[in-house]
C-alpha cells in the first residue's frame, strides 16, 4: 500500500479520533477493537490463500497497552476496510485451537511453540502454515508501525504471488 494510499490516510485519521476521544470526556475503551481468536488456524488460512492473502496473527497479551494501540489502529482498521484476513492469539490464554495441521493446540501452546516472547507480535502465514514475511516484533516506534506493517504486507503478498 502506498504512503498515500486511501487506507493509509483513512488509518491515520481514525488514530487521530482514537486519541482526540479522552479530551472529549469519551470513554476509549468502549471504543477498543477486537479481532476474531480463531477456532481453525487452517480454516482460517484457506480463506485468506482463496482471497490470495496472506493470514495475519496477532500475538497478544491481555492488558498489553502496545498490543491494543496495534490492534485498535493498524490491525481492526484494516480488516475492517480491505477484509485483510487478521486473527488474535493471546498468550497465558487456555483458548482451545486447532493449528495449521489440524492439531488441537490452545494460544498459549501455538505461541510458545512458533517462539513468541514479545507482544505485541504480528505474524504473516501462507501455504502450509509456513511464514511469509519477517514478523513484526514490539510496537516501540508508532510513527513507523503503519509503515512496518505495510511493508510486511506487501512481502507477504509478493511471496504469495499476489
Amino acid at each position: 500500500m502506498r504512503a498515500g494510499s486511501g487506507a493509509s490516510i483513512a488509518r491515520r485519521r481514525l488514530v487521530l479520533a482514537s486519541l482526540a476521544l479522552p479530551a472529549l470526556g469519551w470513554n476509549a475503551s468502549a471504543w477498543a477493537a477486537t479481532l476474531p481468536a480463531p477456532a481453525s488456524l487452517a480454516a482460517e488460512l484457506a480463506g485468506a490463500l482463496a482471497r490470495k492473502q496472506p493470514l495475519v496473527v496477532m500475538a497478544s497479551l491481555d492488558g498489553c497497552p502496545f498490543c491494543r494501540v496495534v490492534r485498535d489502529s493498524h490491525l481492526a482498521p484494516l480488516r475492517a476496510e480491505s477484509g485483510l484476513p487478521v486473527v488474535q492469539l493471546d498468550t497465558a490464554s487456555t483458548r482451545a485451537v486447532l493449528d495449521f495441521a489440524g492439531t488441537a493446540s490452545t494460544h498459549d501452546q501455538l505461541l510458545r511453540a512458533w517462539g513468541v516472547a514479545t507482544w505485541p507480535t504480528v505474524l504473516f502465514f501462507g501455504a502450509q502454515g509456513k511464514e511469509v514475511a519477517e514478523r513484526l516484533v514490539g510496537a516501540s516506534i508508532p510513527d513507523f508501525y503503519g509503515a512496518y506493517l505495510d511493508e510486511r504486507l506487501a512481502a507477504a503478498r509478493r511471496r504469495l504471488g499476489s
